[in-house]
């Protein structure tokens, strides 16, 4: 695994997360009805974690000698409150595989240090995978 090449993956990961960091404070605005105070604030508590990691990344991606990206990635905005949790649900599953790869990137290129806290980062991810789905197994109830 060469530097530019993982400076390049890791910029995906961050745009990654600058999205997702857009879509909860979007979704957290736009959800509606009887749920909305739990819904909005579901949304709301995942922002603090995925800055997190957006400010990891980009300082891994300086320190490594490269320059972090600034723009998201695409952010769906779906209607509807299910279908916004399902384009969460997506979203995380996706990081969940992202940096499933980028931890096998980050022992190829010898960054332990990078390879730990991408363990971290997939715990995270996989616990919103989880709490996501929680929510919608039991929305037609």
């Amino acid at each position: 695994m060469e530097r530019a090449e993982l400076i390049d993956k890791l910029n995906i990961d961050l745009a990654a997360e600058l999205a997702a960091i857009v879509a909860y404070i979007t979704y957290a605005a736009r959800v509606d009805g009887p749920h909305r105070p739990q819904l909005s604030q579901f949304f709301t508590a995942e922002v603090s974690g995925e800055q997190i990691h957006a400010s990891y990344l980009a300082n891994k991606i300086v320190s490594l000698g490269g320059e972090p990206t600034t723009v998201p990635a695409d952010v769906p905005l779906p209607n509807g409150n299910r279908a916004m949790l399902e384009c969460v649900l997506t979203m995380e599953r996706e990081a969940v595989s992202r940096y499933s790869q980028r931890l096998q990137d980050a022992e190829a290129f010898g960054d332990i240090a990078l390879k730990v806290t991408l363990e971290d980062f997939i715990r995270d991810e996989t616990s919103h995978v989880e709490e996501t789905e929680a929510i919608l197994r039991h929305w037609d109830l």
